[in-house]
């Protein structure tokens, strides 16, 4: 799996968010039943599990990971893998497809990127001469990713999205009130931010929580509130005190927030989806989705 903005930090910090990510990783797994190990270099975490399919639909939601793919790993010797990746690459190439070798190198090797990719190319058409392949660097069928990495190369032929962000955990407690899918993206939003996010929840929002929001974060404070006009306020003061909250999301217009100035001390309003239209949250919102799909 990769990791972005978490490279970016000092290298103090950095230690500290990839320790809290490889944390959240464990926990989901551990929530899950699923046996894993992970380890790291820079930029990337390995987790070996008995369940690549499982481990791959638990990693892709965890906050912090960009991107997860399910990788063969072999030596980084040049005919070693060659030999693998074309082993691998049968069942994936169909016949008049287009493909591409996406080669990256990391460490001292005898063969630049660009080499490598030419070279397992061109061993790609040698081997199945009969399936009419090509190669199209800029829209492929088919992508064929090698990493190599020190002494070890990786294989794999997909990149699943994931959330991206902060780790879950890494900056501050928040408390969010849920009354449908707006409400739920501006808590999906801070999560992703790196806070941990309780979760004050009507009628209206409680599938966005309990089929999308929970998958991210099995451990998310949850306070039901009546759909009555403003019924959800002393539970939003009472979740925010329980939580030590510093702030409180609320999925209402700019024009609405100077009803709820200090109704829970100096705890600052956020309101992160104050700037999308309707159909803009939805599109979002269906984004969030495909990623526990």
């Amino acid at each position: 799996m990769r990791y972005g903005e978490l490279a970016l930090k000092s290298a103090p910090v950095r230690r500290e968010f990839e320790r809290t990510l490889r944390r959240n990783i464990l926990d989901q797994f551990v929530r899950e039943g699923l046996p894993g190990r992970i380890r790291s270099d820079r930029g990337h975490l390995y987790v070996e599990t008995d369940d690549i399919e499982r481990g791959a639909r638990i990693v892709r939601r965890i906050f912090g990971v960009t991107s997860v793919s399910r990788v063969d790993e072999v030596p980084s010797d040049p005919d070693v893998i060659r030999t693998r990746l074309l082993e691998l690459a049968a069942p994936h190439l169909l016949s008049g497809q287009s493909f591409a070798v996406r080669a990256r190198r990391t460490g001292q090797h005898t063969f630049t990127s660009q080499q490598l990719a030419g070279d397992l190319g061109a061993a790609v058409l040698e081997r199945f001469p009969d399936r009419s392949l090509r190669v199209d660097l800029q829209h492929p069928d088919t992508e064929l990713f090698v990493e190599v990495r020190g002494p070890r190369t990786y294989l794999s032929f997909d990149r699943l999205e994931g959330p991206g962000g902060l780790p879950l955990g890494v900056a501050g407690h928040l408390v969010a009130l849920v009354d449908g899918a707006r409400g739920a993206l501006g808590a999906f939003v801070m999560m992703k931010r790196g806070c941990r996010v309780g979760l004050v929840v009507l009628p209206t929002g409680e599938p966005f929580v309990q089929e999308t929001l929970l998958r991210f974060d099995p451990s998310a404070r949850i306070a039901p509130a009546s759909a009555s006009a403003d019924a959800w306020v002393p539970v939003v003061a009472s979740l925010a005190e329980e939580a030590h909250a510093d702030g409180v999301v609320l999925p209402i217009p700019v024009e609405e927030h100077s009803r709820y100035w200090g109704q829970w001390g100096n705890r600052v309003l956020f309101s992160p989806t104050v700037g999308m239209s309707d159909q803009e949250v939805e599109d979002r919102w269906r984004s969030v989705t495909a990623l526990v799909a």
